[in-house]
């Protein structure tokens, strides 16, 4: 009997998968060894060693390209930020809401937004939010988030804000909520449905109504128009150009080529170089400045 499990242990069909499997069992537990003798040790010591070119091949290799390619979490991010666009950005404490609003995807922007907040709460936070909406429970978490923090959050807008997007938009501090000069902006009531029996159809319509009275409440709070107002306003559809948005009072200001946001301090050289109540008559001018050419940089 013994020997019988020595040779299916040793295997070359099932060899790794039973040194997979029996490593796991001494792990468990140190005091039980799952080996009958010390020969079926030894013989799974040559076992593992003929496999070794394999493992070094996984290792070195493909095991590398795995780490390389892996998608960055906010907790490597200020690590490996040179790698990627998505590492330079949080370093300069941008997060980018790109994709429709899933609950992976909501978990990714809440732990950037509270990594950030927890370096620095003295500092903005930049979200940039292209999104065509996405799940409204999710976006709930995103927008409490946004309120919980102790930083300031400045949402900008560009090519699309809509549905649920468009909270998270609204929900930015107020005076820092923007758009791009292309931007489109839509809000509306939340969707859904129901099937089943007549008690199943009447408890989602009433879950339907309370989101509805929720983001009507919530759209109220951050433009300032009335609940009647915002009620009426999201019966349908409603799209918006970015000063449409900023008279409604969803966002504060657009960003067009005399307004922008600099990503990185300018230097004192350069500050020094300008002058400052000419830009203010002349916002183009900062744009362009007038620099000598042994102060670019």
């Amino acid at each position: 009997m013994e020997s019988l499990t020595l040779s299916t242990c040793l295997s070359p069909h099932h060899s790794s998968f039973n040194l997979h499997h029996t490593t796991s069992l001494h792990k468990l537990s140190p005091a039980f060894s799952p080996y009958p003798s010390r020969k079926t040790s030894l013989s799974l010591k040559s076992s593992l060693t003929s496999h070794q070119p394999t493992l070094k091949i996984l290792s070195d290799d493909k095991l590398s390209l795995l780490l390389a390619s892996a998608p960055q979490t906010p907790g490597t991010a200020m690590a490996g930020a040179g790698a990627d666009a998505m590492g330079l950005l949080f370093r300069e404490r941008i997060v980018f809401l790109g994709n429709n609003i899933d609950d992976f995807f909501a978990d990714a922007i809440i732990s950037q937004l509270l990594l950030l907040d927890a370096i620095d709460s003295t500092k903005d936070i930049r979200l940039f939010i292209n999104c065509p909406g996405g799940s409204l429970s999710a976006t709930m978490a995103i927008f409490d988030v946004v309120q919980l923090v102790r930083a300031d959050v400045s949402t900008v807008a560009l090519g699309i804000s809509a549905s649920t997007a468009s909270i998270v938009l609204a929900g930015g501090t107020k005076g820092k909520r923007y758009a791009m000069p292309n931007t489109r902006i839509m809000i509306h009531q939340p969707l859904g449905g129901a099937s089943g029996q007549a008690i199943d159809v009447e408890i989602q319509a009433r879950e339907i109504m309370h989101n509805k009275d929720n983001v009507t409440k919530i759209f109220s709070n951050c433009t300032g128009r009335s609940y009647e107002q915002v009620q009426k306003d999201i019966d349908r559809d409603r799209y918006m150009s970015p000063i449409e948005a900023v008279e409604y009072g969803l966002i504060d200001g657009v960003i067009d080529r005399d307004s922008i946001i600099p990503l990185m301090p300018v230097p004192e050289r350069v500050k020094s170089t300008l002058n400052y109540q000419e830009i203010m008559a002349d916002p183009k001018k900062f744009l362009n400045p007038d620099i000598p050419d042994d102060e670019i940089y």
